[in-house]
């Protein structure tokens, strides 16, 4: 048993119930063994356990929680450690890193101060000087320049929060890091460095690595072993090649049926064919755009601090949005890809004048978005709707589902609360929620992520949108779910006549959805087309290194 560097022994999990109810076990007999130095990723949809069981690993879950059978790190007992041995335990030997970067991260400290207080807790030895080398090494690992160490979170991007957060990880050398999840925010290229930066330090410090993850062409590219969940009971295990290549498990084999769903796509293509392409620029002149962005500027300040104003140190102006110039037309899907901290949502938060841009245009059914009224621009957005990644981001917990649904009917004045019920009804039905009655009266809680994204999605159409704007709408689902969704938002396209701006970092996801692709870098668009030609032939250097990051499965 000594020699196993994390052992699971049998282990059941059931959330805090009703002393009526019986227990449902989240978890539900999981046993498995990691090595020193070993790569296991877990896959499985959302709600199968993946997460639960690497948080009941280091006794994160509820203290109510019921827990049977046995976690041991280096052959002792986890469930039998003291609070003072707990607190080593989770950073010098265990690391977790989450998905959602914010769980980690205090608004009010500096990225620095984040840093310096976990090393000062765990090395007090470390002198102040000495503990900044350390961590601005660290956070260069990660592409985290050393001229940001005074900013707070609010001022980087999500998939630079998750870079920050993985760098708060690796401050300690663990000797396993729990990853939940850890690159769904990131970009291919940031994805690829950061994941080749985890297994390049299992491999010298022979640190362990548990992947949790949806992604299955990242686990087959990154781990040397899997393991499937479903239902709370690990249903699969064996070498990634073998799992990939013979899947014995029926779920194992609907997983990758979905996922090459999304990655499969015909590759036949010659230059004469992108003239026949959905949206070739020939056939744009035809019809008038639908939307036009025209020089679009969105820059922020920002002011030196007391010391570096000390040192006559100029503002800082960061280009988040640089002179862009995008044209999108009725009925098109056009995908908008790059790196985190590109100024993707920028941009889009920017065409909806939710932040009202530095210069430019931004131009809309032939209206100048950027001339209106706050009010004016309140009513434009019934025709502009928006899904994010999370839909925690627009569903209000205190909301049931249909009064969240609703809410944007009575706030546009297109219903009363009589007949807003009706259309509610019709549109969870819609989107795949049945039986309606039954979701109408749920909370987002009682939901799943894919169920809740379905909610969002319905709350973005009822008001009958002619644009829908998605940031990242399915990255945080497993590959079932999102394939399900993905197929939803082209059934829906087809039925209420919809364009959309479709953001991801996924492109394959972006190769299976869109007809055009623009591809943004820095602030700017470096490279706009349709989609075979960019994959087919890529023009910008940025494009080549962004196609050659992202994994697929068979390459692996």
């Amino acid at each position: 048993m000594s020699e196993a560097l994390f052992c699971i022994e049998n282990l059941r999990v059931a959330y805090p119930h009703r002393s009526e109810e019986k227990a449902q076990w989240a978890v539900d007999d999981v046993s498995f063994i990691l090595q020193p130095g070993e790569r296991m990723g877990l896959v499985g949809e959302s709600g199968c356990g993946k997460s639960t069981l690497g948080r009941a690993a280091m006794r994160l879950l509820p203290p109510s929680s019921q827990i049977e059978g046995r976690v041991t790190f280096q052959g002792r007992s986890v469930f039998e450690m003291t609070p003072e041995q707990l607190r080593k335990f989770r950073g010098e030997a265990v690391a977790l890193i989450f998905q959602d970067p914010m769980t980690r991260l205090d608004p009010l400290m500096s990225i620095g101060n984040h840093c310096l207080e976990t090393l000062k807790a765990h090395s007090p030895q470390l002198s102040t000087k000495q503990a900044k080398e350390k961590a601005i090494a660290t956070l260069e690992k990660v592409k985290i320049p050393a001229s940001r160490w005074s900013q707070y979170p609010h001022e980087f991007s999500g998939g630079m929060r998750q870079r920050v957060a993985i760098a708060l990880a690796l401050l300690l050398s663990p000797k396993l890091i729990v990853a939940d999840e850890p690159t769904t925010s990131l970009d291919v290229t940031v994805s690829a460095q950061i994941l080749q930066e985890l297994t390049r330090l299992c491999g010298e410090e022979n640190m362990a690595l548990l992947l949790i993850s949806h992604d299955l062409a990242l686990v087959a590219e990154y781990c040397d072993r899997i393991g499937v969940m479903y239902n709370g009971k690990m249903v699969e295990t064996g070498s990634s090649q073998a799992v990939f290549q013979n899947p014995q498990h029926e779920y194992t084999q609907s997983l990758l049926k979905a996922a090459l769903h999304i990655q499969t796509v015909d590759e036949s293509i010659s230059p004469s064919d992108f003239s026949s392409l959905p949206f070739h620029r020939g056939q744009h002149q035809k019809s008038t755009p639908i939307l036009r962005v025209l020089e679009l500027q969105q820059h922020y300040t920002l002011e030196p601090n007391f010391v570096e104003r000390l040192l006559k140190r100029q503002n800082q102006t960061i280009k988040a949005v640089d002179g862009i110039n995008l044209e999108l037309y009725p009925g098109e899907i056009l995908g908008l890809v790059g790196e985190s901290g590109c100024g993707k949502s920028t941009l889009s938060r920017t065409i909806l004048q939710l932040i009202r841009p530095t210069a430019g245009k931004v131009e809309f059914l032939g209206q100048d978005l950027t001339n209106l009224s706050r009010q004016q621009v309140r009513a434009s957005r019934r025709q502009m709707q928006m899904v994010f990644q999370d839909p925690h981001a627009c569903l209000n917990p205190a909301m049931t589902v249909g009064q969240s649904i609703a809410d944007p009917l009575l706030i546009h004045k297109l219903a009363v609360p009589a007949n807003a019920k009706q259309q509610v009804l019709s549109m969870l039905e819609k989107v795949g929620l049945k039986p309606a009655q039954v979701y109408y009266e749920r909370y987002p809680s009682d939901l799943s992520g894919g169920q809740q994204q379905r909610v969002a999605i319905a709350r973005a159409l009822i008001t009958r949108p002619k644009l829908l704007i998605c940031d990242e709408p399915v990255s945080m689902l497993d590959a079932s779910v999102q394939s399900q969704v993905l197929d939803l938002m082209l059934e829906l396209k087809e039925e209420f006549e919809l364009t959309y701006l479709f953001i991801t970092h996924d492109l394959w996801l972006a190769r299976f959805l869109c007809d055009r692709i623009a591809v943004m870098n820095s602030g700017k668009i470096v490279e706009i087309g349709p989609t075979k030609q960019i994959f087919a032939n890529p023009q910008h250097p940025y494009t080549k290194t962004l196609l050659a990051a992202a994994p697929l499965l068979g390459r692996a």
